[in-house]
Formats: structure tokens, sequence, C-alpha cells
């Protein structure tokens, strides 16, 4: 073991832990606004609507994330004319992603509350848009809030592969030390082990919220 070799570049590869948090959050924020439209579409009793949220889903569940990334940053300058930044494009290609599998997710919570409900709030002369955002929506929350953040867990650890465009996240910045070390063992271990402690935190909280959630 050469830890101590690894030591001085240590902040370095802590750095990136602030880079990978940051595209998480950024691509779970937008993903997920994106994620909620395109799961009441899939409700609505507009077939366009469906149809377009369901073949939507379809692209980005179908196809894989790195052929999803590699496009839109090696192929959208080229139709575009603007260069597209590695962190811009990965922030972009996991929203879209994300969004597909989260659209899903909350999909299946919705239909999930007894339909007894909404007919009692529509005999109770309640608007469809107040019955889903007082009365459906805050159920469905607690039924998928583990699926939601066994998704932000998966771009967590997915955004791995921003690495591969030159994103300098955390498995990037290991390769980068591992490199000017010649020693791969040691940073890469480190950098597995940030990740599995960045996952250890989510999952604690996200416990936590949940209990107060069942409580509510």
């Amino acid at each position: 073991m050469h830890f101590l070799e690894i030591l001085p570049s240590l902040p370095f590869i802590l750095a990136g832990v602030l880079v990978t948090l940051k595209f998480t959050t950024i691509s779970l924020l937008c993903g997920l606004p994106l994620g909620i439209t395109l799961a009441l579409c899939k409700i609505s009793h507009i077939c366009i609507l469906r149809k377009i949220a369901e073949i939507y889903t379809a692209i980005f569940r179908g196809t894989p994330l790195l052929v999803q990334l590699s496009i839109i940053f090696f192929a959208t300058p080229q139709l575009i004319g603007y260069p597209v930044s590695a962190f811009q494009a990965g922030v972009i290609a996991f929203s879209l992603n994300s969004a597909a599998y989260s659209s899903e997710i909350i999909r299946a919570g919705i239909q999930a509350i007894d339909q007894g409900q909404w007919d009692a709030a529509k005999v109770l002369g309640i608007s469809y848009k107040c019955t889903l955002i007082e009365i459906i929506l805050p159920q469905a929350v607690r039924n998928i809030l583990p699926a939601l953040v066994n998704e932000m867990v998966n771009l967590l650890k997915e955004s791995a592969l921003v690495s591969i465009i030159g994103e300098a996240d955390l498995l990037k910045r290991a390769q980068v030390v591992a490199a000017e070390k010649f020693l791969y063992f040691e940073p890469l271990l480190i950098a597995a082990f940030l990740y599995f402690l960045m996952v250890l935190i989510i999952s604690f909280f996200a416990k936590r919220l949940e209990k107060k959630l069942a409580y509510a």
C-alpha cells in the first residue's frame, strides 16, 4: 500500500466530491420537474400527450446513457455550431435520462392511489388540479420516496460517466492522480470509498425523511 504517496493529492481528489454533488444536484433539480410533467402527461386524458410522454420514455430508457451523453457532447456542437462543455452535456444527458425513469416512478405512485379518492373529490366539487396537488400527490410522495431516492443514488453513481468526456469529477481526478503517481489501486479505492460514503449519507437522510412523512 502506498497511501502516504497519495496523501498530498488528497485535496485534489476531494474537490471532485463537490463537482460530483453539484452535477448530481443540478441534474436532479432539472430532471425531476420534467419527470413530473411526463408522469402527468401519461395519466392525461389527452391522447397526444400520453403518446409523446410514452415515446420520450421509450427512447431514453431504450438507449444506453453513455450513447446519449456522447451524442449530446460530440454530436450536438455539429448541429448547433457551438461547443457544449462536458459539464453542460452531462447535466443535459442525465436530466433527460433521469426524467424518463422518474416519470414512471411518479406515474405508478399516482395510479396506486385508490380511485375512490378521485371520485370523492369530484363529488365534493374539488377541481382536478386541486385534487391532484392537495390530495393525490402528497400520498403518492410517501409511496414513491424510496424509489426516488434509489433513482438519486443511481444518478450519483452513474455521474462517473462524465469522466469519459473530460469533466473533472471525483473519478476523473482519481484517474489523474493515478496516472501522475503510477499508482492506481490507492486513488481509485479512495474514490470508491467517497462514492460509498455519499450514498450512505443520502440513504440516512432519506430514511429519516421517510419516517417523518409516515407520521405526518
